[in-house]
């Protein structure tokens, strides 16, 4: 940090502290911090301070609500919008129904979140890098990655970019500056910070990193590391929350006494906003102007998006045991961004019945050619495969396990096989 200051200080730009808002003093100084005193006892309970409002333009009923602004981003786009939405859930339902006929190990899906997921990528540029959670699936379609793209990586074959060494819905493109998913939760936090400081000299036309995680991962430690990070070091970053009320069964009054996530900005001194989630005109605009925000200033955005988790946690979940049915049905019926987004288009003449079956008809019929394409392909070479990609060029001691590994299955052939 220390020659990072007096390397922008060389080049005439201010440095590090001289930017900080808390105060120009010297760490450890008396005034290192502003604040003034009091002879008054001041002991303030959380639950005495306002709630946080999300942002909002359309309300559940598909209408504008009153004293929102039209938004002007014009009927391609909208319905640019709309179609990735619907093919989203189309994929999810097919690749779902695939993983409970045994086709597939695994699968994720992002019922309900999907004005979230395309909003979010519609209101950030390609090269924007992105770190992922496991339900952001409809920023990679949004980008370009083909459903044959998307059935490879989830069938495991020998097109799949991870060879067949990550769990379906684990995706990734290089490409499109998305970075391949994890499962551990959070650890893709503090990496996005990093990748922001890398960006933040780029000035106020260059890229920021958008970091996607649910609000259950908001009590891990690497949320909290992350954020610190961001803020102390200034980096263009949009730490995005989806807050869909549970973390697999623990739900949201289970799992913090706070306002949300978004409350939580205000200690690492940093901006935030909250938004309708359900409302993919208001993810849209909320993701747009925390991106000019953080790139103009070279400062961090949280943006928390309201929402709710409709399907199971995952194919391993079953939702019913913890919560009834009557509420998920409600937030289906009511608060789910697709009818929600439909009903908006049909009252400006954008969209009718007749688009609506043709869309949902192609749609399903290209994810079933994609998955069988991907299923009649064959796996990735697994020996080579196992060993590949950590390094640039094997290092003597993978060489030599490698080679152990190769006289081992030699000498006990009914035991391994790489054959399927």
């Amino acid at each position: 940090l220390l020659r990072t200051s007096r390397l922008a200080a060389a080049r005439g730009g201010a440095t590090l502290a001289a930017r900080r808002p808390l105060s120009s003093a010297a760490s450890g100084s008396p005034d290192a911090i502003n604040y003034t005193y009091t002879t008054e006892f001041d002991f303030r309970r959380a639950e005495s301070l306002p709630v946080r409002e999300a942002f909002s333009i359309v309300g559940k009923d598909g209408k504008l609500r009153d004293g929102a602004k039209e938004p002007n981003l014009g009927p391609e786009l909208l319905d640019k919008m709309y179609r990735n939405m619907v093919q989203l859930q189309v994929m999810d339902h097919v690749l779902y129904e695939a993983q409970r006929q045994g086709r597939i190990s695994f699968y994720m899906q992002t019922n309900g979140e999907e004005g979230i997921n395309i909003g979010s990528a519609a209101a950030l540029e390609t090269r924007d890098t992105v770190f992922a959670q496991y339900r952001e699936a409809g920023v990679l379609l949004w980008r370009g990655w083909t459903l044959q793209n998307f059935a490879d990586q989830c069938f495991s074959n020998k097109d799949d970019p991870g060879c067949g060494r990550q769990m379906p819905i684990h995706y990734g493109s290089k490409e499109l500056n998305f970075h391949t998913i994890s499962s551990p939760l959070a650890t893709q936090i503090p990496q996005a910070a990093g990748a922001a400081y890398a960006v933040k000299d780029e000035g106020e036309n260059g890229a920021v990193v958008a970091t996607f995680f649910g609000e259950g991962a908001a009590s891990e430690g690497d949320f909290h590391a992350g954020m610190n990070f961001a803020t102390t070091l200034e980096c263009p970053i949009l730490f995005i929350c989806r807050n869909n009320q549970y973390a697999i069964s623990t739900p949201i009054q289970d799992q913090f006494r706070g306002d949300g996530i978004v409350s939580r900005a205000a200690g690492y001194g940093m901006a935030s906003i909250r938004v309708d989630g359900n409302d993919i005109l208001a993810v849209y605009e909320g993701i747009s102007q925390a991106r000019k925000f953080a790139r103009a200033n070279s400062r961090p955005v949280l943006v928390e998006l309201m929402s709710y988790r409709i399907g199971h946690h995952s194919t391993s979940d079953d939702s019913t045991a913890y919560r009834p049915l009557e509420e998920i049905e409600s937030w289906r019926t009511t608060e789910h961004p697709i009818p929600r987004m439909r009903t908006y288009l049909e009252d400006r003449d954008m969209w009718d019945q007749e688009r609506e079956d043709k869309l949902r008809e192609e749609a399903r019929k290209a994810v079933l050619s994609a998955m069988q394409v991907a299923e009649d392909k064959g796996k990735p070479e697994a020996l080579e495969n196992l060993f590949a990609d950590v390094y640039q060029d094997l290092t003597p001691n993978l060489v030599e396990q490698q080679e152990e590994l190769k006289e081992m299955m030699r000498l006990y052939p009914k035991h391994y096989t790489t054959e399927y």
